[in-house]
């Protein structure tokens, strides 16, 4: 009796086996994630790819960053439309101009190819979720941090970029927060178009018009960097304040030069890498409150996913440096 129950136990692990080894893996090699950015010559985007790349170990399936080395729209909407075409597990996109492309993502979403906006939204398209800042609260940030370096009285100018959804939410944020500090005025908005040398011409062009202002927030990564460079050109370095967004070298340099006051940082690591596992989820349709996300009357995942932003300043910039991890250099090579 004691050596037939030793053989039944053994032949129900033999088959356990077997039947585990019919099962298909989750993950199949076909799957591919794909990321298309606005410029991925930034450091923000080799940040982002960082997280895209780490992932794709994690999960075990393929991914990719593609688009534009600089700013081009454009160029970006032909590289979603190619991606499409290859017919991916799932897109990642920064929508760079939100009307041009929302005939592109309601048709891949309608093909069955689960998009998700990152960094840059489409809210008006049929995008699944959006992952990223809450732009309209880091505006927000930016503005109270001028505010408070200003005391409350001066003249700002503000860089930003035009047509796009996240900065044009941080602009208004400024715009909140500075109806409560009456005394300090936003002269001009300049389009520094994601290249810090249409900053630095429009700062230097001012300053030597002798156009007085006190501080300048940038609500771009590259804006910061270009006013800093034509503030240090004109020997006014420190003279004007600066507040700039994101944590390129260039402007965690300048702020340890003090050429930059502070900076509001994103984290494009965090927005890829949980941007590929929501996708993930959705091409498997691992969330079951509806029978397929393609068909559900309502997202089965969140609509909004806040990462979060920090101030890096002086005081904290050491620490800041220390707790990063070291990223990939640019995806061109």
């Amino acid at each position: 009796m004691k050596k037939n129950g030793i053989l039944l136990c053994a032949g129900v692990a033999i088959a356990a086996t077997v039947i585990g080894g019919c099962q298909q893996p989750y993950h199949q090699p076909e799957e591919k994630y794909i990321l298309v950015a606005a410029n991925v010559g930034l450091p923000y985007w080799q940040e982002a790819q960082a997280g895209l790349n780490d992932i794709g170990k994690t999960a075990g399936v393929k991914v990719d960053l593609v688009g534009p080395a600089t700013f081009s729209p454009a160029e970006e909407l032909e590289a979603f439309k190619q991606a499409v075409a290859s017919k991916p597990s799932g897109i990642l996109v920064s929508v760079t101009d939100p009307k041009a492309f929302k005939e592109a993502i309601d048709s891949a979403v309608t093909s069955g190819i689960p998009v998700i906006c990152l960094d840059a939204d489409a809210p008006d398209t049929r995008r699944v979720l959006f992952i990223g800042t809450d732009n309209f609260r880091a505006g927000q940030e930016s503005g109270k941090r001028m505010a408070d370096l200003l005391g409350g009285q001066g003249r700002v100018i503000v860089v930003g970029l035009g047509g796009q959804l996240n900065t044009e939410e941080r602009a208004r944020g400024v715009e909140d927060v500075l109806k409560k500090y009456p005394g300090i005025k936003v002269i001009q908005t300049i389009d520094g178009k994601g290249d810090p040398r249409v900053t630095f011409d429009a700062i230097s062009s001012l300053l030597q018009k002798k156009e007085k202002f006190d501080g300048i927030i940038a609500l771009e990564a590259t804006g910061g960097g270009g006013a800093a460079d034509a503030l240090h050109r004109l020997d006014m370095t420190e003279k004007i304040k600066i507040v700039a967004f994101d944590k390129d070298p260039q402007t965690l340099e300048g702020i340890e030069r003090k050429w930059i006051t502070a900076t509001v940082v994103q984290k494009p690591y965090v927005m890829a890498f949980y941007g590929v596992r929501f996708l993930d989820d959705l091409h498997h349709n691992a969330v079951h409150e509806f029978k397929d996300w393609a068909t559900a009357p309502a997202a089965p995942l969140p609509t909004f996913v806040d990462t979060g932003t920090a101030i890096v300043d002086v005081t904290n910039l050491a620490a800041f440096r220390k707790a990063l991890a070291e990223h990939p250099t640019s995806p061109l090579g």
